[in-house]
């Protein structure tokens, strides 16, 4: 069973939007993101966005290219998201400017975004499909 062209789309721009987003840390918005790596947390911030953009890179990259482990990418390509999460509710709480998100109302906004990111790459990987969860148990192919 094929990938409906929905998802597939879905997918490539997920996976385009990651790829960009990781060279940005790496590059002309590399201090905005340190900006949002809450003080308290235990590791250099220019080291988590040098990470955390390496990791992006690698996780469009596999939305890209692996369509044929494209559930397993979803998955993880959430739980990364999922991960991030704290920096962004850590912007909202200490009232961080960073990516022109200069008021309360914008940053709160913001965190409303994340959990749709989340939804994105569950649906465009097809691992919120009830068809393909129904293919999946049919076949005993997980």
């Amino acid at each position: 069973m094929g990938e409906p062209w929905p998802r597939r789309v879905g997918r490539w721009l997920l996976g385009l939007f990651l790829l960009a987003a990781g060279l940005l840390h790496l590059t002309t918005l590399r201090v905005e993101f340190r900006s949002q790596v809450p003080s308290w947390f235990p590791v250099d911030a220019d080291l988590v966005v040098l990470a955390s953009g390496v990791v992006e890179i690698a996780l469009g990259l596999a939305l890209l290219l692996l369509a044929a482990r494209r559930r397993a990418v979803g998955v993880v390509v959430a739980l990364f998201l999922v991960a991030v999460f704290p920096g962004n509710l850590w912007q909202y709480l200490d009232g961080v400017s960073a990516f022109g998100l200069d008021d309360d109302r914008s940053r709160l906004v913001r965190l409303f975004v994340q959990p749709l990111l989340i939804l994105w790459a569950l649906w465009a990987t097809g691992v919120l499909s009830r068809t393909s969860r129904r293919e999946r148990s049919r076949t005993g192919v997980g």
